[in-house]
């Protein structure tokens, strides 16, 4: 019965030490306000290309991307995001049609660049940066010899941040990509080209 009753006086003491913990942590964020998560729906678009007798198109495809940025100055911050999207590249040439359905995985950090407006409503930005596109064919993929393939990319694009309430909004954004077209490690697949990726969004953040 007693051990019962301390363990209830222990459970209240930390709960109250919790709420007590959380409140200032939030305080103390509402001040601040640097630090931003996003997360968006997106739209991808893959270039056509051309090269080595090889044509390669690729389907349109929506996807998922979650971000963290940190504004260290009023015009400058920094961001780093992961993406998620499937889609299938088609490979045209003499042997043939080849189609491998793949998952492309989005990891980067960028340089963001505010735009300081009156209004304090809308707030513009662009960002530049780099990263690494990984295509990872899926498992019914209908050639055994394609490989999960890594492609450093170059990042640009830029947005607006719509507030809604002080920490709370709607992000719209456009991103592009560019880095050379994958082959999945099959010599005949090789196009040697640079392709470009648009990547279109649109989401929700919050800003502590």
């Amino acid at each position: 019965m007693n051990s019962l009753s301390i363990s209830k006086r222990t459970l209240s003491g930390l709960t109250a030490i919790v709420i007590v913990l959380f409140l200032s942590a939030t305080s103390a964020m509402a001040q601040e306000g640097r630090s931003q998560i996003s997360v968006q729906g997106t739209g991808v678009i893959i270039k056509n290309s051309v090269g080595s007798g090889v044509r390669q198109e690729a389907t349109r495809s929506g996807g998922l991307l979650v971000g963290y940025s940190y504004q260290f100055h009023r015009w400058a911050g920094v961001e780093a995001n992961y993406g998620y999207t499937r889609n299938t590249q088609n490979y045209f040439g003499s042997a043939g049609q080849s189609g491998i359905q793949s998952d492309i995985h989005q990891v980067t950090g960028a340089f963001v660049l505010h735009v300081p407006l009156e209004t304090g409503i809308v707030k513009p930005y662009a960002l530049a940066g780099t990263g690494a596109l990984i295509f990872n064919p899926a498992d019914n993929v209908g050639i055994a010899a394609a490989d999960q393939q890594s492609r450093a990319t170059f990042m640009y694009g830029g947005g607006l941040n719509f507030d809604i309430v002080r920490n709370f909004g709607i992000r719209t954004e456009y991103r592009g990509f560019v880095y050379k077209a994958p082959d999945f490690k099959i010599g005949t697949l090789n196009l040697d080209k640079v392709t470009h990726l648009a990547q279109p969004s649109v989401g929700i953040f919050f800003r502590f």
